[in-house]
């Protein structure tokens, strides 16, 4: 803090510090709009930057950081701000200084340059870039100084040494931001590369952006800096949903909080929250680190200035990555899952065909996100001998790099006769590039899809890329169903029909339940054929939504996706927008893991299934982490449910 008592490593030393959180999504929610310099609002509308810092001071923050996350040259250039680098960043530090009012410790903020990518900036630039701004922020005085949503351990090495030229003595966090994985995307384990960090002069180190709470948690649990080395935490607030042109996280402050918790007694000697977390959040982190125990905390790891001779030399790091290790799952199928198959007039029906005469069951698999397909193939040969009606795959969901769902489709149907459904996210391709998408997979003979808006790319795997959205959920309704018109989306005559069925999602999750129908009944007009939701975990829910859909006039697939554990349960309850659980599912699944938590999800899956077969016909399960033995069990469950051997086009193998 600026008055110098107690420093920030003494600080950590003595118990875990709360920082700030969000300041871009924090600016957005008050109506800032995305694609201009944040940064820039430092000179510009210096008394709204002023106040967003002390609500997170008053809040209980006792670390902020200033808003100088991409105040370098190269993120500057493209608003022509590149000649005011250090005004920008020394007004960053002030406005910050003066919020803190000796109550918090300023830390300057600074985002990586290259952030990820393999692009022809040189390196020489990138360092001479770096020294631009760090030298601002450290002749403003702050007091330490954090490195974020960095992607590689090479340049991370390259601005410590930077850092380390100028400054032997100031404190340095460096925080990572990884996509669900415990390796840089440079291919480097966490642990190894915080080892690195450590040794070459980084306090502190970390992860931030990217993920929310559960999974920092699990990345974090590789690392284990108990023993080791201070840590930091700054998750996002869950993942954000995207909804009419905004973007909405869905993580509650409580649970927040609880994780900030966890995060401690792993070892972290910093929790804050990155993008989505607001003053209400960081209250809500403060008072529970506040309340615990310091004995529940382990012994902190030392913390001291580094005692490096010299200047750090930076050189380039060479890695060969490993084999990452797979979980192994049972793949042994219980007998009694194989029950049946269609038979060829099965396959020449519609979905909507079948859903109208009997009860349907659509069964999720995601697409690999490696080149192996062994286990999906698996999968989808096991769902098929249980007698689902069609296997859906899913567009890059929650916007991480998956396998062509087109491709899997094609292989699918090609090896096992299953009914592919293709899901089209709005989010990857322009109106040229979905045009061209659809008329392949007629090519094909794939016409089952399943039109969706999809997850923001920049909280996915490869944040850089852009989310086109050229398309609403509605307009690219109304525009696949051109194409069966014998339209292109220009209006140009095709020469002939395609003959895509088309359905659109549905999120009964809400608080009004009746605002949402309202907005299926314009999928409906857009020319949906049929709707799949979201996954429920309520029977109650299920009865209100069969009541206040019974005029929906297409047939409607309930979303049923069994819980794996409790984190899992967790975690699809707090950050994944669009779902929530009941509480009496919560405490079910509360202790429960391995194949106890998988069991007592496919029981509570059962449950679900006997509410909503009353009131619908159409089935929709979700498959959890490639578990397809799970989805397999309620599928045959299905079948005994609706005594399907009666059927006279449904004969056993």
């Amino acid at each position: 803090m600026s008055n110098g008592v107690v420093t920030l490593r003494e600080a950590m030393r003595q118990g875990v510090v709360v920082g700030d959180g969000a300041m871009g999504t924090y600016l957005y929610e008050q109506g800032f709009p995305v694609g201009i310099s944040y940064e820039d609002l430092n000179l510009t509308a210096p008394d709204t930057i002023r106040n967003i810092h002390r609500e997170y001071v008053a809040a209980g923050a006792k670390l902020i950081e200033t808003n100088t996350f991409t105040a370098n040259r190269e993120k500057l250039i493209r608003h022509g701000l590149e000649g005011k680098v250090k005004e920008i960043n020394r007004a960053g530090v002030r406005l910050a200084r003066e919020a803190a009012d000796g109550q918090a410790y300023v830390v300057g903020a600074l985002g990586s340059i290259r952030a990820g990518k393999r692009e022809n900036i040189d390196t020489s630039q990138v360092m001479r870039d770096y020294e631009e701004q760090l030298s601002a922020l450290l002749e403003e005085g702050v007091d330490g100084l954090m490195f974020e949503t960095f992607y590689d351990l090479e340049e991370m090495r390259l601005a410590l040494h930077i850092a380390r030229k100028l400054d032997q003595q100031v404190p340095i966090i460096c925080q990572f931001a990884v996509e669900d994985s415990d390796r840089t995307k440079d291919g480097v384990r966490l642990t190894e590369s915080f080892r690195i960090l450590h040794l070459e002069g980084a306090d502190v180190v970390g992860l931030n952006c990217r993920m929310g709470p559960n999974g920092l948690l699990r990345a974090m649990e590789q690392v284990d800096g108990r023993d080791r080395f201070p840590l930091s935490a700054f998750p996002n607030a869950g993942m954000p949903d995207y909804v009419d042109g905004r973007y909405n996280f869905v993580a509650s402050a409580e649970y927040m909080a609880d994780s900030a918790v966890r995060f401690a007694k792993l070892g972290a000697r910093i929790v804050g929250g990155c993008c989505g977390t607001t003053p209400h959040h960081i209250r809500v982190i403060a008072e529970a680190i506040e309340a615990l125990d310091p004995s529940e905390l382990p012994q902190a790891p030392e913390i001291v200035a580094p005692t490096l001779t010299g200047q750090s030399q930076y050189a380039p790091l060479l890695v060969t990555e490993s084999e990452a290790s797979e979980l192994e799952v049972d793949e042994s199928i219980p007998q009694a899952w194989h029950a049946s198959g269609h038979d060829n007039l099965d396959r020449q029906e519609s979905i909507i065909d079948l859903v109208e005469r009997r009860h349907t069951v659509i069964v999720e698999l995601d697409p690999p996100r490696d080149l192996s397909i062994q286990k999906f193939m698996e999968g989808a040969r096991a769902l098929k001998q249980c007698g689902a009606d069609a296997l859906t795959l899913a567009d890059n969901s929650m916007a991480v790099t998956r396998m062509s769902n087109m491709a899997l489709g094609h292989l699918v149907h090609e090896e096992t006769g299953i009914r592919p459904l293709i899901h089209i996210a709005c989010r990857d391709r322009n109106l040229l590039g979905t045009q061209s998408h659809m008329m392949g997979l007629d090519a094909l003979g794939i016409d089952h899809v399943l039109a969706v808006t999809g997850d923001p790319a920049r909280f996915g795997d490869l944040p850089d890329s852009s989310s086109v959205y050229d398309l609403t959920s509605f307009e690219i309704i109304r525009m696949i169903k051109q194409l069966n018109r014998g339209m292109a989306f220009s209006g140009k005559p095709l020469k002939q029909k395609a003959n895509f069925v088309v359905g659109a999602a549905f999120n009964p999750n809400v608080k009004y339940l009746e605002k949402a129908v309202e907005r299926l009944h314009r999928k409906v007009e857009a020319g949906a054929d049929y709707i799949m939701t979201q996954p429920v975990y309520d029977a109650a829910l299920i009865e209100r939504m069969a009541e206040l859909t019974r005029d929906i006039p297409i047939p409607i697939f309930v979303g049923i996706m069994p819980l794996a554990s409790e984190r899992n349960a967790e975690y699809l309850h707090n950050e994944v927008p669009g779902i929530q659980l009941s509480q009496d599912v919560r405490a079910r699944m509360k202790g429960l893991e391995g194949e106890a938590g998988r069991r007592e999800g496919v029981e509570i899956g059962k449950e679900l299934l006997d509410a909503a077969m009353k009131h619908f016909n159409g089935m929709y399960l979700i498959t959890p982490f490639m578990f397809y033995q799970m989805t397999a069990e309620l599928t045959s469950y299905v079948w005994e449910k609706a005594e399907r051997k009666q059927d006279p086009l449904f004969r056993l193998t």
